[in-house]
């Protein structure tokens, strides 16, 4: 069994800081930016609750490819069981060369790609990227039988809409 150490934490006060707490890693060594007027319950408080944040963060950062393929598996199984080992990818992977697409599929060799742009983004987004892949093995094209079965995930167009404002937010200079 493994087990994790508490990092070393520096706590930085700050006259000018107000209400915002802060939190970022230098090295092995985590720095907690907190207002000068927090009592030490309340720095306490905040520490602890700044490195929970740090941990769920790395780990949304540290996403494997198995746990997309474990991903996959769960949303064929939700929504498109129907299809079963046609929806079946023979990969899936995140890829550090797609800048201009979310996630791209090879419906000959059945294996799907995942930009690792959208590993920090909410699951409910890269639940919705690999549906929309998925489908790809299913339906190649994206004529209305594909959108259909896209649409079967409830957050689609949710998921569609957060999508558009990041790409619209990268394109302002």
């Amino acid at each position: 069994m493994a087990v994790t150490r508490k990092p070393v934490v520096e706590v930085r006060r700050s006259q000018r800081r107000r209400r915002t707490v802060s939190a970022y890693r230098d090295g092995e060594r985590v720095v907690v930016l907190i207002p000068d007027q927090f009592s030490r319950a309340e720095e306490s408080e905040w520490v602890d609750r700044m490195l929970a944040r740090l941990a769920a963060r790395e780990g949304r950062l540290a996403r494997s490819d198995a746990e997309l393929l474990v991903r996959a598996s769960r949303l064929i199984d939700n929504y498109l069981p129907e299809y079963g080992s046609a929806a079946v990818p023979a990969s899936v992977r995140w890829v550090t060369n797609q800048n201009g697409r979310w996630g791209s599929c090879t419906p000959a060799d059945r294996t799907i790609r995942i930009s690792h742009r959208i590993q920090d983004m909410p699951d409910w987004v890269i639940d919705y990227v690999l549906l929309h892949e998925l489908t790809h093995l299913i339906v190649p094209s994206h004529n209305a039988e594909f959108w259909a079965l896209v649409a079967r995930y409830p957050r689609s167009e949710r998921a569609r809409g957060y999508l558009e404002g990041v790409a619209a937010t990268a394109a302002i200079p």
